[in-house]
């Protein structure tokens, strides 16, 4: 069980000490109105004022004047009534500020309901870019078949099984790598290079998460691409137009081109 702090025993006491010494007040008449007199009584005068102008509202009497020159006018608001002095004071019954409404709580609108007055630069893949991108197709399939027509590109002779061009080279998109067999193991120069490359592209977007479409915002973007353009179209311009027969180095404008589209 607690026990109880000898501070607050004590307490206790002196104020049961004090209640048994105080002599109880005797009752007094009543007022002639039917009221205990504000000088006599023990009830503030405020709350007898309060008392008087609430009775006076609901028997319908007009307001009575007061010892100090001050009306009691009866306002009620809602389920609240306080009294006025003469002198355009705070009401009596009034809270803080003076007024006799209250209020639970003032709800704002962002708290209930998010509103979102930026607009967002986002649209929907179907349509808007399915249809933007079919349109082009039809319009490149369309431009590749009006240019077959007037434009002829002849094929070549039928291939030689016995006899091997000199030089033979790879197509113009694989000849970068036909260039990276001249320096590096057959290993080095299809798999690991290029698996590299590859990688690297694939990373890129997770290591510049940057959102800006700028390209002064994005400098570790444009330099990954423009080292990786810049290294392939070295290699298929030397491919093409540096390498003639054995795959040799070659100058073009000595020894001519060995290429063939």
């Amino acid at each position: 069980m607690t026990e109880i702090p000898e501070h607050l025993l004590k307490r206790a006491a002196a104020a049961r000490d004090k209640a048994k010494s105080t002599p109880e007040p005797a009752a007094e008449p009543a007022a002639s109105g039917g009221e205990e007199s504000a000088g006599d009584s023990r009830i503030p005068a405020h709350l007898l004022q309060r008392s008087k102008a609430a009775k006076s509202a609901k028997s319908g009497d007009a307001p009575a004047a007061d010892s100090g020159g001050a009306v009691a006018v009866a306002e009620k608001v809602g389920a609240v009534v306080a009294a006025a002095p003469a002198g355009g004071g705070v009401p009596v019954g009034a809270g803080p500020g003076g007024h006799t409404q209250r209020l639970l709580t003032v709800v704002k609108s962002g708290t209930i309901q998010e509103v979102k007055a930026t607009p967002v630069d986002k649209v929907h893949t179907w349509p808007h870019l399915l249809a933007a991108e079919f349109v082009a197709a039809l319009a490149m399939t369309a431009f590749t078949f009006i240019f077959s027509i007037f434009v002829h590109a002849p094929l070549l002779q039928l291939a030689n099984t016995n006899q091997t061009p000199n030089p033979s080279k790879a197509p113009w998109y694989f000849l970068g790598l036909q260039e990276l067999l001249v320096y590096f193991h057959p290993m080095i120069a299809g798999v690991t290079l290029p698996g590299v490359g590859l990688i690297a592209l694939v990373v890129a977007p997770y290591i510049d998460r940057n959102p800006s479409n700028k390209p002064e915002d994005r400098k570790f973007a444009t330099s990954l691409m423009t080292v990786h353009l810049m290294f392939w179209a070295v290699l298929v311009m030397i491919g093409s137009f540096f390498r003639g027969p054995g795959f040799n180095f070659v100058l073009p404008w000595v020894d001519g081109l060995f290429f063939e589209l």
